[in-house]
């Protein structure tokens, strides 16, 4: 553990040079290289031996007003949903990869943010994020043509490092609970059989319940927690699994060509989120732990030692599309081509659907009842 390292360090994320004919270069998914589009050049993004640390929570909060590792970015703010990311080079318009909306490009600021300590690259390209989009719209029932065009334009379309959190933590809970065990007792009871009345005899379940105390122990690795509040939190996590072994070590050269969003969910928050993702594997332990057939857990009292925290980003391709003034978002995994988002209907296409299946019945009916009419053979 180095946490008592924590320095600042200013970092500009911007444009990198050629080194052979000094154009902007841009990272190309799935290599360790940023590409020339002008002259061909790949140029190596220096690769550190080090280890990716984990920084003590407690620690860094107490210290982060006199000292922070930190990162200095232009980030510009959307002023429709509030999100804050970095804005691609040498742009004159552009929107919002969250919303759609226009961009006001006079709002961009400097601002700090904690460093990420680490990223997963890229490794799809855009054309094999629009592949994976179209083949999952041309999926959906119902889509409305508009949505199918959107897969053709792909300003549509924005590769995004979304930031995260990770948090790894030893948990301690002591609980007070009631242990229920099943038993069987025999029951009479009266029924009619043949117009007669008897009794007959039956076994019944019933719980014995009895009080049960204790603590367990469980700790967690790298709970991910997303840290923007600009996606839908349904569709963001179901782009999981993430190949987090694969993490590099923070390089702005990754993000080349690429949009930052900054964190909108600060470490203590995000810390909050995390809690709530542990807890029901806590709550397991603790069922398991009481025992029997049933439990209920009366009260849960749970001590998080040893936090540590990473702050990392994640690729994402994104697509903001408004259809009918509602806004629905669409989002690609960057490494493994997940795609996961909201969808609207094309009510005309429902109807159409509805009535030409009506028609069809309709039809059938009218040939039945004139083949009927007609005295048909066999009948």
């Amino acid at each position: 553990m180095e946490s008592d390292n924590i320095e600042q360090q200013e970092l500009e994320v911007g444009t990198f040079a050629c080194s052979s004919c000094g154009a902007d270069l841009k990272y190309k998914p799935g290599t360790q290289h940023l590409n020339c589009e002008y002259c061909g050049a790949e140029n190596e993004i220096p690769q550190m031996d080090v280890d990716i640390e984990e920084l003590d929570f407690h620690q860094y909060l107490a210290q982060k007003s006199e000292s922070e590792e930190s990162i200095t970015a232009k980030f510009i703010r959307c002023d429709s949903c509030g999100a804050s990311a970095t804005l691609e080079e040498n742009v004159t318009a552009t929107n919002c990869a969250y919303c759609a909306s226009p961009l006001v490009l006079d709002h961009v600021t400097e601002e700090k943010v904690i460093q990420p300590k680490s990223l997963l690259p890229f490794t799809l390209s855009k054309g094999d994020a629009k592949d994976q989009f179209k083949k999952w719209v041309n999926r959906l029932w119902f889509a409305p043509n508009d949505l199918k065009k959107a897969t053709l334009n792909f300003d549509h379309f924005k590769g995004v490092y979304i930031p995260y959190w990770t948090y790894d933590t030893d948990t301690y809970s002591r609980y007070v609970g009631q242990r229920g065990d099943y038993y069987y007792v025999t029951e009479s009871y009266t029924t009619t059989e043949n117009g007669k009345s008897v009794t007959k005899t039956r076994q019944v379940r019933r719980t014995r319940w009895s009080h049960a105390s204790g603590q367990v122990h469980r700790f967690f690795d790298d709970i991910l927690t997303v840290a923007t509040r600009s996606l839908p939190r349904k569709y963001i996590y179901k782009l999981e699994p993430w190949d987090l072994e694969n993490l590099v070590p923070f390089d702005p050269g990754y993000i080349s060509g690429f949009i930052a969003e900054k964190y909108q969910i600060d470490l203590e928050e995000g810390f909050e989120v995390a809690k709530n993702i542990a807890e029901p594997e806590i709550r397991r332990l603790v069922r398991r732990d009481i025992g029997g057939d049933e439990q209920r857990i009366i009260s849960l009292n749970t001590n998080y030692k040893d936090i540590t925290f990473k702050h990392l980003l994640l690729p994402v391709f994104v697509c903001a599309y408004v259809f009918k003034g509602k806004l629905y978002q669409f989002l690609v995994n960057g490494r493994t081509g997940e795609v996961q988002g909201q969808r609207p209907y094309s009510w005309v296409k429902i109807t159409l659907t509805v009535v030409g299946v009506l028609l069809a019945i309709a039809a059938i009916v009218l040939a039945y009842q004139y083949y009927q009419s007609q005295g048909a053979p066999g009948y």
